[in-house]
């Protein structure tokens, strides 16, 4: 899923009681529900399956007291679904909330509901096997203490990374100690290339993607009917602290065979699908295929809403075909990072073919389409699954969406402009809103057409001609208001989870402002796995141009516990770095990393200086002023208001 650091804020603020569903939405809700496949039960069967058992407390809370985890968040997920929420993800987020220990085999176990993701537990001849820790250290624990009331004390022999996104190495120091680690009593095994993309995938533009993932996972709502109704691969992310430790061993081959405790284990390597580094992988001897986060109860995201490289659906679909060939026929089980096991090989079977199909549909058509001259807008309100793809309910876009799947696979090949050279160069959104709102007779007129779409349940066309009256004038407050129901609206019609998340935050903020946040604390053990030049990366954007003015900077920067010397460079509105090289005559600076960075980022440097902690030789005076040059991003920038 993701990398970023969010903490969940869903269990502590109130949903909008005031919102109702309108006639429109009550009439779109029920049209859909006429065309679910109601009869298929199979999710029914295969989310409870094997229930063991549950945690036994209302929450989960950190050792200061905090709720990281709140069970009873989703308990209004009873009866039909209500008139705010689109009927197919009611029946979707009833299952995904499905918490507790539960059984998949004699010797495989999951943890869920205790998170957006999956724990899986393997029983090994002495311990455990640990697939993918959850998000928060917290978490975590509970999970295992959970297992071990059933499965005994018994110690954690070895932990699987599928992939290099934060919920599933997250809560690592919860089921393991670092020493331990360290002694070689338990080995972490991860694809290839786990760690760069594992630290590295949100260093750039972190403070973008955090601020827009609070859109996407709809933090600051609370879970309800008019609230937040999961996050569509799984109930919220979970709060709490967040580790990392390194793998000891990474798989880099298909075919790559293990044994650990006893337990066989077969591996694909499936980069550039769902995550930059993934594996996929099977147990022989248990007949139990992993399909990581390449599988899913949803249709995944090609384009991440929050931002990230597109994805690559051709490779993604590729890759399911591979696994099928290679396990097919041998699997019983399959299990995944997000949602409920299926059973029955044949079931097994079925669902990869399925949902691979899907996948290479979804490119297919896109890039079909694409090459007859339509543009990404137009070929997302055609591309739609046939029917016997879009009536399994693992195909339906409860996380990702045809519609935005559609635009993902079109920029990885042709970017954002269209050709059309009226888009080219077009203004940006308040200078085009302002010649809008004149053109179209000023705020009163645009604001009765905003009216007039909105009571016609049009609300794509509403938030359109709304958004370019705010945009217009921010401070118009029937406008923010309109724009707000109309949002509400689109997210009470919508299947997809995050939409109705990004549909509800845009709503919220209309009506309350930007929510203010402090910025993201990095967890220590990512920040200590990040490289250095990653980190001086994220140094030269945020170098302010304006305010280096004519001036230039040269250094040499020395961290001694890491043998590590790079020269640096700033002049010309650019910050330049090379690793192992000194520039002659410019001064050294000498420092424990954790100390220069923390002065760099709280502009402390003549402090650390003077107290010793920062060595300087050569000329002092020369970096004079370096710390004025560099912004210190806004976490709360606005995206739904100018």
């Amino acid at each position: 899923m993701r990398a970023f650091m969010l903490s969940a804020l869903l269990f502590a603020l109130p949903a909008f009681a005031h919102a109702q569903a309108s006639d429109a939405t009550r009439a779109a809700n029920a049209a859909m529900a006429e065309t679910l496949p109601w009869a298929d039960r199979e999710d029914e069967d295969f989310a409870s399956r094997g229930f063991v058992a549950a945690w036994g407390e209302p929450q989960i809370r950190a050792a200061d007291g905090r709720v990281v985890w709140d069970f009873n968040a989703y308990s209004f997920l009873q009866g039909p679904a209500p008139e705010t929420v689109n009927p197919s993800l009611w029946r979707h987020a009833q299952l995904l909330t499905r918490a507790g220990l539960f059984r998949v085999t004699d010797r495989v176990f999951q943890v869920r509901g205790f998170d957006v993701s999956n724990m899986t537990i393997v029983v090994g001849d002495s311990g455990l096997i640990v697939i993918d820790p959850l998000t928060s250290v917290e978490v975590a624990a509970a999970g295992l203490a959970l297992a071990r009331r059933t499965l005994g004390d018994r110690p954690v022999v070895a932990v699987i990374y599928t992939h290099s996104h934060l919920d599933h190495f997250g809560g690592v120091r919860g089921v393991v100690d670092g020493a331990d680690v360290a002694a070689g009593r338990v080995q972490i095994i991860a694809p290839d290339g786990f760690m760069e993309h594992a630290v590295t995938e949100n260093v750039i533009a972190g403070n973008a993607m955090t601020r827009r993932a609070l859109f996407q996972f709809g933090s600051g709502l609370a879970p309800g009917p008019e609230g937040q109704m999961t996050s569509g691969i799984g109930p919220a992310v979970a709060s709490g602290s967040y580790s990392l430790i390194p793998p000891t061993r990474t798989i880099a081959r298909t075919g790559e065979m293990l044994t650990i405790d006893g337990v066989r284990i077969e591996f694909q390597v499936t980069p550039n699908t769902e995550a930059p580094a993934e594996v996929n992988f099977f147990f022989p001897d248990l007949g139990v295929l992993c399909l990581a986060e390449n599988a899913n109860a949803s249709m995944h995201n090609i384009l991440t809403p929050r931002g990230a490289l597109v994805r690559d659906a051709k490779a993604w679909a590729d890759y399911l075909t591979e696994a099928l060939r290679l396990y097919g026929a041998r699997s019983d089980v399959m299990i995944t990072s997000h949602a409920w096991p299926r059973f029955g090989g044949a079931r097994v079977r079925d669902f990869i073919a399925s949902h691979r199909d899907a996948y290479k549909y979804l490119h297919d058509q896109t890039v079909r389409l694409m090459n007859a001259g339509y543009t990404d807008r137009e070929i997302a309100e055609q591309v739609r699954l046939p029917a016997p793809l879009a009536s399994r309910w693992f195909n339906r876009g409860y996380y990702g969406t045809m519609m935005h799947n559609s635009r993902a696979v079109y920029q990885r090949y042709m970017g954002w402009y269209d050709a059309n050279p009226a888009n080219l160069n077009p203004l940006p959104p308040v200078a085009e809103a302002t010649r809008f709102v004149r053109a179209m007779g000023g705020p009163d007129r645009v604001l009765a057409e905003g009216q007039r779409a909105f009571d016609e349940g049009d609300y794509r066309w509403a938030a359109r001609v709304l958004n370019h009256l705010v945009f217009a004038d921010a401070n118009n407050s029937a406008a923010r208001q309109l724009l707000a129901r109309t949002h509400r609206q689109m997210a009470y019609q919508a299947e997809s989870a995050i939409w109705r998340n990004m549909y509800l935050v845009a709503a919220q903020e209309l009506e309350q402002g930007v929510p203010q946040r402090n910025a993201s604390a990095q967890a220590v053990d990512l920040v200590a796995a990040t490289p250095t030049s990653y980190i001086l990366d994220l140094l030269a954007v945020r170098l302010n141009p304006e305010r280096l003015g004519e001036r230039r900077f040269a250094f040499n920067l020395v961290f001694p516990e890491r043998n590590e010397r790079f020269a640096v460079t700033i002049s010309n509105g650019v910050l330049v770095h090379e690793r192992d090289v000194t520039l002659d005559g410019a001064p050294t600076i000498t420092s424990p990393r954790a100390v220069f960075l923390q002065a760099m980022a709280t502009q402390s440097m003549t402090r650390a200086v003077l107290a010793g902690q920062i060595r300087i030789a050569g000329n002092r005076r020369s970096l004079r002023g370096m710390n004025e040059v560099f912004d210190t991003p806004d976490p709360n920038f606005a995206i739904v208001t100018p």
